[in-house]
């Protein structure tokens, strides 16, 4: 029995073995009379269910040493507070960066350790956040979207205009007045203070998402506001950003929402046949040393032209696949997440 309870906490556990969406660390014992003790800690309920289903219908399982994360009873909310930050491996700013909210993102708050929180996107990402950056204060009713890579909110009633902070592209605000080229938004939490921003960097939400065409066009717009921005693995921002970073930034700055990581995105987007591509068709790259793990992602322009965040120049520029060996030789394949036309 024990080593069936092995093998069978090995599969489900391989399974589930994506750190970034999922959580399985489970151990067994098994007594003397047979039973099974599980303990460790799971994010759903179903993986318990994957175990018990694989064991013989009359083993008697104990899983009450097993701690699972996502419970509808327990479920709370929190709301990024500040105007960026960043998701980790671990509790630690010093641990690997996986990616970066903006203001007002919603996050579900699975686990707590000292200052940190474990949370989940709504995408299903997984990373640990700084707790004071977070609120428990209500989302705000978001009316516009940020659309420029950053700008400056102004206070209210001061002459020359004194910026208080600085907002980033995808940040969703609440415009609660306009007077002439300018907006008062209200963002969330306490961190960033209401104040005046330019009418023209803000998208309305009511417009989004954008017909196909219109977001194939504005996609390739934003994505050249972004020139020059340096690589920053885990980055998704004018402050830094990578490559499926900057994919998922103009894909949600037209109201598509797609998977963070490039395989993640290689896997869940519609394939493209043959070499005709449309700007914003997505274009994915093997690594040098792994020809079967999809490692880099870029925005087409149309045909083999890419906007991309690349190691290579340190930043966002674009390129020619064909003229560029280490695309070209490493292309796996294209994929879309706008409508067919």
């Amino acid at each position: 029995m024990k080593e069936q309870i092995e093998k069978v906490l090995t599969d489900v556990a391989a399974r589930y073995n994506d750190r970034r969406l999922h959580v399985c660390n489970l151990r067994a014992d098994v007594d003397e009379e047979g039973g099974v003790k599980i303990a460790g800690r799971v994010l759903e309920a179903a993986y318990l269910e994957a175990i018990r289903q694989s064991l013989p219908a009359d083993a008697k399982v104990d899983a009450s040493g097993v701690r699972i994360l996502r419970r509808a009873s327990t479920s709370r909310t929190m709301t990024v507070a500040t105007n960026l930050t960043d998701l980790h491996v671990e509790p630690s700013f010093l641990s690997e960066l996986l990616t970066q909210v903006t203001n007002g993102v919603t996050v579900e708050v699975l686990e707590e350790k000292d200052k940190w929180a474990f949370v989940r996107q709504r995408d299903g990402y997984l990373g640990w956040a700084y707790k004071p950056y977070l609120t428990d204060a209500a989302p705000i009713d978001a009316t516009h979207i940020v659309a420029a890579p950053t700008m400056p909110i102004y206070a209210e009633d001061t002459s020359p205009p004194e910026a208080l902070s600085r907002l980033l592209g995808g940040t969703l605000v609440q415009v609660t007045r306009t007077e002439h080229d300018c907006a008062h938004v209200r963002l969330a939490g306490e961190m960033l203070p209401a104040g005046w921003v330019p009418r023209q960097y803000l998208r309305a939400l009511a417009t989004l998402p954008l017909p196909a065409t219109e977001a194939r066009r504005q996609m390739i717009e934003d994505a050249r506001l972004y020139r020059g921005v340096y690589y920053l693995w885990g980055g998704g921002s004018a402050f830094g950003i990578d490559c499926s970073g900057l994919a998922q930034l103009v894909h949600r700055l037209s109201g598509y929402a797609i998977p963070r990581d490039a395989d993640l995105q290689f896997a869940a987007g519609r394939a493209i046949e043959g070499e005709n591509f449309q700007p914003g068709d997505l274009l994915f790259f093997t690594g040098d040393h792994s020809r079967r793990k999809i490692s880099h992602v870029g925005i087409s322009t149309g045909g083999w032209r890419i906007i991309h965040s690349s190691r290579f120049h340190n930043g966002v520029y674009e390129d020619d696949v064909e003229q560029r060996p280490h695309l070209r030789d490493n292309f796996a394949g294209a994929r879309s997440f706008l409508p067919p036309q």
